[in-house]
């Protein structure tokens, strides 16, 4: 109830004067049953864009920083986080990404639409780094399609560290499920998860007109702070 309430007359109306949000696609996205939406990751914006432009609710993983931080601007994003259908992630590995991706088959267990990020975190310069194999173990498991989206010219309107998104005009293009069911059964092979993974990075690509480097973005963005670090230190 929150969640359309929030869609359709607190949030939504607003976004769709400000930015008015060309939408490509969105007739690609089942009608019904599981699906996983798989999309670049430019903005903070992009989780609001998406579903915004959707016919159906989807549920998103989101970084788990925004549900313990402390205070009481942390206490509202998570509160609002939840109620709009978001559910957390740690990034840090191991176990924790089993437990992302559990989440992530049950949502799908239950014929709805799951979102994911693949590139693991926001474009630290606006190009598409390497995809994470999650994905592709998700949609082998749960056996369900992919379909890929791009987000365009998010963080033009929000660009990161910016709080508040200025008015301008963003994109959305969703392109056709993927179909890997020639793969299930072999989600343990880890040169077929970089396959499917690929697969999908390059949809991804050719939608959004990225330019694409093959390094995971989490490496170029931990350069950059040992870089500004050891500056600081200089």
């Amino acid at each position: 109830m929150f969640y359309w309430l929030m869609k359709r007359v607190v949030i939504g109306p607003a976004l769709w004067l400000l930015f008015r949000p060309r939408v490509e696609g969105v007739e690609n996205v089942p009608a019904e049953g599981a699906a996983i939406l798989a999309s670049n990751h430019l903005s903070f914006s992009d989780s609001f864009f998406l579903p915004l432009v959707l016919r159906r609710r989807a549920t998103w993983m989101a970084k788990s920083e925004y549900f313990d931080t402390p205070g009481l601007r942390g206490r509202l994003t998570a509160w609002f986080f939840r109620n709009v259908g978001a559910t957390p992630v740690d990034r840090s590995g191991g176990r924790a990404s089993e437990a992302a991706l559990r989440t992530g088959l049950r949502v799908l267990g239950t014929g709805e639409l799951f979102g994911i990020y693949p590139e693991g975190t926001r474009s630290p310069d606006g190009r598409l780094y390497r995809g994470r194999t999650g994905v592709a173990r998700l949609a082998l498991e749960a056996r369900v399609p992919v379909v890929p989206v791009a987000m365009i010219d998010t963080e033009k309107v929000q660009p990161p560290g910016q709080v508040v998104p200025t008015p301008g005009r963003i994109g959305v293009r969703i392109g056709r499920p993927l179909d890997f069911s020639r793969y299930y059964g072999l989600e343990t092979d880890r040169f077929v998860l970089r396959a499917v993974t690929d697969e999908i990075m390059y949809e991804l690509m050719r939608l959004g007109g990225q330019e694409y480097v093959d390094v995971y973005a989490t490496t170029v963005k931990g350069r950059k702070g040992a870089a500004r670090e050891e500056q600081a230190a200089g």
